[in-house]
């Protein structure tokens, strides 16, 4: 069983991405920038949200806040996707099989289409086994690469709370094996490739990672890699969300009447609570950063301070007043859900 600290993180299961295990902790065969991993999980992401590996290059440089994203930028990384293989090895022994991602990658109109090869969909499609899930809110934080791929090692390994590794197995798994400079200092390969990862995995995710040194007399031969996750609390959905949204818009689509209220005390009472309300618009802006219980606890808030608006506002009509023809209706959604 896995450690557990005290972090908590809220994760969107409607705005997240799934990987296979093996896929989670595979060797990729080729470097791949930040940009490149970014736009390999909004493939992953797209297919699993309609089945279509298709997207506007608008909604993926939304989603990663990139700015923009030139058509040379998508043609090498799209060129760099499309030669991109994983291997299912174990990291410490001399096997491999390695298996096309892509059989094809198309950006036309400032649309990109992916078809996935038929060995890669079992990993991100109909998931069964094993997986790990990924939010965008903090895959969107990191700003190494090196990050993403040890929290998605870590991640893939479920259950367990540490990982002897050795220094080899470590460098490739970062594909910095051949990097001179780190195999002889040891030291330069901690300071800029993995204390750069667990610093921004400890900043950004629910996981708190820390490692040991393992030698043989002087020499770092390998690292016990340690980990504890903190709790996942899911966002509030979608529906919610809508729901919230549509009280909030129908409360001020009357704002003006509540405030024309002729009764100073019943018209001070009506502005606070609209101004209650108005408060919760944080609530629905995107990201969302609420739960599911917060989200539920402001719906119910919102429709007691709509209706409690209703009632001051019909307490103040005159009977003659041509607004008593017009008294605000209360939406039929709101009188079925309670």
């Amino acid at each position: 069983m896995g450690r557990q600290n005290k972090k908590k993180q809220l994760i969107s299961y409607e705005n997240a991405i799934k990987k296979s295990n093996d896929f989670s902790m595979a060797k990729l065969s080729q470097k791949l920038t930040l940009n490149q991993m970014q736009l390999l999980a909004y493939a992953i992401y797209s297919t699993q949200r309609d089945g279509k590996t298709e997207f506007i290059k608008a909604d993926f440089e939304k989603k990663f806040n990139l700015g923009e994203y030139r058509r040379e930028e998508a043609r090498n990384d799209s060129r760099k996707l499309f030669d991109l293989e994983f291997s299912l090895d174990d990291l410490e022994t001399d096997e491999f099989d390695f298996l096309h991602v892509f059989q094809r990658i198309n950006f036309k109109n400032g649309r990109f289409s992916f078809q996935w090869s038929e060995d890669m969909l079992p990993h991100i499609q109909d998931l069964q086994e094993l997986y790990i899930v990924n939010g965008f809110m903090t895959i969107s934080s990191f700003k190494s690469s090196f990050s993403w791929i040890l929290y998605d090692y870590l991640k893939g390994h479920y259950g367990h709370w540490h990982k002897p590794v050795s220094k080899d197995a470590l460098m490739r798994l970062f594909n910095v094996h051949d990097k001179k400079t780190y195999q002889s200092h040891t030291g330069l390969f901690k300071k800029t490739v993995l204390d750069v990862a667990i610093k921004e995995i400890n900043k950004y995710t629910e996981l708190e990672v820390w490692y040991k040194e393992e030698k043989e007399g002087r020499a770092i031969t390998g690292f016990d890699l340690h980990w504890s996750a903190g709790e996942r609390i899911e966002t509030a959905t979608k529906k919610q969300i809508k729901e919230l949204k549509n009280i909030i818009d129908a409360v001020f689509d009357d704002m003006f009447r509540y405030m024309n209220i002729n009764d100073e005390k019943d018209r001070q009472r009506a502005i606070n609570l609209t101004r209650e309300v108005e408060e919760m618009r944080a609530f629905i802006a995107e990201p969302i950063c609420i739960t599911k219980e917060k989200a539920d606890e402001s719906i119910k808030k919102a429709i007691w301070n709509f209706k409690a608006l209703n009632r001051l506002f019909e307490k103040n009509l005159s009977p003659v007043s041509p607004e008593s023809k017009k008294k605000v209706k209360f939406y039929n959604w709101l009188e079925d859900r309670n």
